[in-house]
């Protein structure tokens, strides 16, 4: 499986925040992991445990070869399951996915990738349920989604009593529309903050603000 950029983004703007707010987390969950690649961003920084879900046997099968070759391989507990399926033992102070679905676009006729890319198999609206459910009452969450699904989170947010932490919008570049935002809420009240950034400042140069996100992650920055 590919890695995607704003993937990387949004790992790398998870621990900007996790470092700038200490929240307490104790034990974090990954919904939809993937390659690991969230996962492993986090445990680089962070000594709290991780369980990461992840429904695809292709993925979970990389995710755990990826997992297992790293010094972090006792910090995360991968599942080969669904969230769905997935039966926590304790609630997590902080839940954070990059959902495998981009709602309202073109079907393929591969089904798995459909599934990696479709809501045929996770509702925004499943996946806050099991949030709400899951999450400590002084707990974090955080997702990635497509920017056209904006006023619907927020909506959705709002009917289960969620508050906006903070939001960051995301372009391509500056000449670009958002494509991307990166959410981060809770269930104790706050005053949402919200801004912008771009990937790259013109072709194929890194914005500043990347490059600050980034640095810790790639090698040839």
């Amino acid at each position: 499986m590919k890695v995607c950029t704003d993937s990387c983004l949004f790992g790398a703007w998870i621990n900007e925040w996790i470092k700038n707010a200490n929240p307490n987390i104790l034990k974090a969950l990954d919904i939809g992991a993937g390659t690991g690649l969230l996962s492993l961003m986090l445990a680089q920084n962070y000594a709290f445990e991780i369980d990461a879900v992840e429904i695809d046997a292709s993925a979970f099968n990389q995710a755990k070869q990826n997992i297992v070759s790293t010094k972090w391989n006792n910090q995360i507990d991968i599942h080969h399951t669904s969230m769905q399926e997935f039966i926590p033992t304790k609630k997590y102070d902080f839940i954070f996915s990059n959902p495998p679905f981009y709602e309202n676009d073109l079907k393929s006729n591969d089904s798995s990738k459909n599934l990696a890319k479709h809501d045929c198999g996770l509702s925004l609206e499943t996946l806050i349920s099991f949030i709400d459910k899951n999450l400590s009452d002084n707990g974090f969450a955080a997702l990635l989604l497509p920017f056209p699904r904006k006023k619907y989170i927020e909506d959705l947010l709002k009917d289960f009593s969620f508050s906006i932490v903070t939001q960051t919008l995301v372009k391509q570049s500056l000449s670009h529309n958002y494509f991307r935002t990166m959410i981060l809420f809770s269930k104790q009240t706050a005053i949402p903050q919200e801004n912008e950034i771009n990937i790259y400042e013109e072709r194929n140069i890194y914005s500043n603000a990347f490059l600050h996100l980034l640095k810790e992650y790639y090698l040839h920055l």
